[in-house]
């Protein structure tokens, strides 16, 4: 960048050219939109076989390109308008610098220099000169100092003045030499036109790699390494940017609450929300309160990008150390360093197989007319567990939504297993949707939390549970807040807590309570229950006929009665005793995971519940049930 380029600069060329790649980029995102939610779905729905899974193959790899095309361009977009700010904040200074000299009756020449005239008598006809920018460029300047240009070449120094004699008070002869009064003010403009071309080739010389960076592969694959190198991008494009975004974009509130987080939102322009999500996608998808559809598009991007660099790490994972060594009393044991390369891989593949499990459930979107999926949260190292949000179904405009929270054992990578998370927040939304098929129903897994790993030991504890609380308080809140944002009301939201996510429910009440608030949900449905961390129903501060608890058979019992004798529940009460106060409804689970077994009572209830149908729950018959704990004295 030299002045010549900088005075001829057009920034808002840079701001065509950024808004062009927006628009590229909602085109390819509405592209992968149309794939995902339209043309698979139909597939999905009306055509099985080998031609159609094949079919199915193509679609979502061309999905994937389109989803490449999408993130890329949004960071292109944010670069390219970054670029054009800080350059149009240096040419500002530049016209600014000119216009100035032209005032002051000077010239400004083709290479930045200024000249100016000569003096008059009074300053004793000191000749004109002219002057360059110092890279220093604040105060006036030797006249003989120079800045060198992009060519390397010197611009000719100010001729030097002539010396005139005079006699001094004492009577002895000095010689002066007349000073130029415009000689200072045409170097300080000298040196604001530097400063302004150097602002403006620092700005080229940051954004020029970063943006060739932002450069597909020539063949027709998104790879792994794509996304991998996506990721990377983001991060670069982000760091450059931070700066145009602190001065030009407004942030969300510090510590802000989810009604906060959505306000923010709610008054960003379309443009700072197309740069928020493209440059900080973990942050957005991970914010309560922000719609729901926002936060799925952000986490999407996180999901391809983190896959993307999972198996580029464990496609070129170190090789296999020595295995075993002998310890000191001759056992045969694992190296260490054996050890640390092992869990290091196991993280990777099991964080690996979460997300495929995601994408997974995007994949399954239309198969017996299951909606599409929303992503609202997923850490694959966060905690120790991982973290997965995943809900069937836009929970901001539906009337009904259901928000699972599992129990014991729970891992992000086990989520889509059969019979785990995914699969029991889906068989939920189809019951549900089968007793409300003209009203809109959403099902959440929420898992984030690091939830027990032993039956017998850690579910028997509190401290999960209370540290749990405050995040399932504020996803509960955002939940509500983005749902008043698109509708204008709360609608209806059912907590279903299996296991020890009831005793989550119930310390996340308690947590409510201690803040001067509530638990953000209508009703509460618990299964297989150890104790809720409260003695009654009405102490969850929803009331206690909006309590819905059932239990099942087998190995329900080490469950439950484990529970009630680790104290989890108060007064020895677990949500299934009559005492309780909550409704106790009948259940036909065989085991401790059957709660959600397709065509069972069990699950019957609970969709009654989500969506409102009351009169349709099956209550317990007492007389049935192979023991009522109250009448047994506990």
């Amino acid at each position: 960048m030299d002045f010549a380029t900088l005075k001829a600069l057009k920034p808002g060329e840079f701001d065509d050219a950024a808004e062009g790649y927006r628009t590229t980029s909602h085109m390819a995102g509405h592209a992968k939109d149309e794939l995902d939610q339209r043309i698979t779905v139909r597939l999905n729905q009306a055509v099985k076989g080998e031609a159609a899974d094949a079919a199915l193959k193509q679609l979502r790899k061309l999905s994937q390109n389109f989803h490449y095309a999408q993130v890329e361009c949004g960071l292109l977009h944010s670069a390219l308008r970054a670029l054009a700010s800080e350059l149009r904040s240096a040419k500002k200074k530049l016209n600014a610098a000119i216009a100035d000299a032209h005032d002051e009756k000077f010239t400004v020449g083709p290479d930045g220099s200024v000249s100016y005239p000569a003096a008059g008598k009074d300053h004793g006809s000191a000749p004109g000169g002219t002057v360059t920018g110092a890279s220093g460029g604040s105060a006036a300047r030797n006249a003989n100092q120079v800045f060198t240009n992009q060519s390397g070449q010197h611009p000719p120094a100010t001729p030097p003045a002539t010396p005139s004699t005079g006699v001094d008070a004492n009577g002895c002869h000095h010689t002066t030499t007349p000073v130029n009064p415009h000689a200072a003010a045409a170097q300080a403009i000298a040196d604001r036109i530097a400063k302004a071309v150097r602002e403006a080739t620092e700005a080229d010389d940051k954004w020029a790699p970063q943006i060739r960076k932002l450069k597909a592969d020539d063949d027709l694959t998104v790879s792994s390494a794509d996304w991998a190198d996506a990721q990377k991008d983001t991060r670069g494009t982000a760091k450059d940017a931070q700066h145009y975004f602190d001065q030009h974009v407004t942030h969300p509130p510090k510590h802000g609450s989810p009604r906060d987080n959505a306000e923010w939102w709610k008054h960003l322009s379309k443009e700072d929300r197309d740069a928020y999500i493209s440059l900080h996608p973990d942050s957005v998808g991970a914010m309560d309160g922000i719609p729901s559809d926002v936060r799925d598009e952000a986490n999407r991007a996180v999901l391809s990008e983190k896959q993307g660099e999972y198996q580029q790490r464990l496609a070129h994972y170190p090789p296999e150390p020595l295995k075993w060594t002998t310890d000191p009393q001759g056992r045969r044991v694992p190296t260490r360093e054996w050890q640390k390369w092992n869990a290091g891989k196991l993280r990777l593949q099991h964080g690996l197989k979460g997300m495929n499990g995601i994408q997974q459930r995007f994949d399954r979107t239309g198969e017996d007319g299951l909606p599409e999926a929303y992503l609202l949260g997923f850490d694959p190292e966060s905690k120790t567990d991982g973290k997965v949000i995943l809900a069937n179904g836009n929970p901001d405009t539906a009337d009904h939504t259901g928000i699972y929270v599992p129990g014991t054992k729970t891992k992000f990578a086990n989520a889509g297993d059969p019979d785990a998370e995914f699969h029991r927040s889906e068989q939920l939304w189809k019951q549900s949707h089968a007793l409300s098929p003209h009203q809109k129903v959403s099902t959440i897994t929420w898992f984030d939390y690091n939830a027990p790993d032993d039956v017998t030991t850690e579910s028997t504890k509190p401290g999960y549970a209370q540290d749990g609380a405050p995040a399932l308080q504020r996803y509960l809140e955002g939940n509500r807040a983005a749902h008043e944002y698109a509708t204008g009301h709360p609608g209806h939201t059912t907590l279903v807590g299996h296991s020890y996510g009831s005793t989550l429910i119930g310390e996340t009440a308690k947590y409510a309570q201690q803040h001067g608030t509530q638990l953000p949900a209508d009703d509460v449905v618990v299964a297989g229950s150890p104790g809720m961390q409260v003695g009654h129903a009405k102490d969850l501060g929803i009331g206690a006929h909006h309590v819905w608890a059932m239990e099942g058979q087998g190995d329900d019992d080490i469950v439950t009665e484990g529970g009630r004798s680790a104290g989890l529940g108060q007064h020895d009460r677990i949500p299934t005793d009559r005492d309780f106060g909550g409704h106790v409804l009948a259940s036909d689970a065989k085991n401790h995971g059957a709660y959600w077994d397709s065509g069972s009572t069990s699950l019957h209830n609970q969709a009654a519940v989500v969506t409102g149908h009351n009169h349709q729950v099956k209550m317990q018959d007492w007389g049935v049930h192979h023991r009522d704990p109250s009448d047994l004295g506990h």
